[in-house]
């Protein structure tokens, strides 16, 4: 994995606070490399429980462990469904220049 990444995220941040995960998350997207959004995801799924995110997305806990592992490359529907179990969507804005 790239050793450029997000902040970690901890219980300390809320787990159930939408806006504490997005933050998250968006710090992980500006960094424009996938395997540091990969990280985020999987700070905070696991920080809310694996079993538990996997169950709200409607996937396999086994097949959220491998998605989220170092070096996955997961389905972008798998990553939609993660997000959307965390209470948050992936949008896009323009670049600034």
């Amino acid at each position: 994995m790239n050793s450029t990444r997000a902040s970690k995220f901890s219980p300390s941040d809320c787990p159930d606070s939408k806006e504490a995960i997005a933050a998250h998350l968006n710090e992980a997207l500006d960094s424009g490399d996938s395997d540091v959004l990969l990280s985020a995801l999987a700070d905070v799924v696991k920080t809310r429980g694996m079993s538990r995110v996997a169950l709200d997305a409607g996937v396999q806990r086994e097949s959220l462990y491998k998605s989220l592992s170092e070096g996955a490359k997961p389905r972008f529907e798998t990553i939609q469904k993660v997000a959307a179990a965390l209470g948050v969507k992936l949008v896009a804005v323009p670049l600034r220049q």
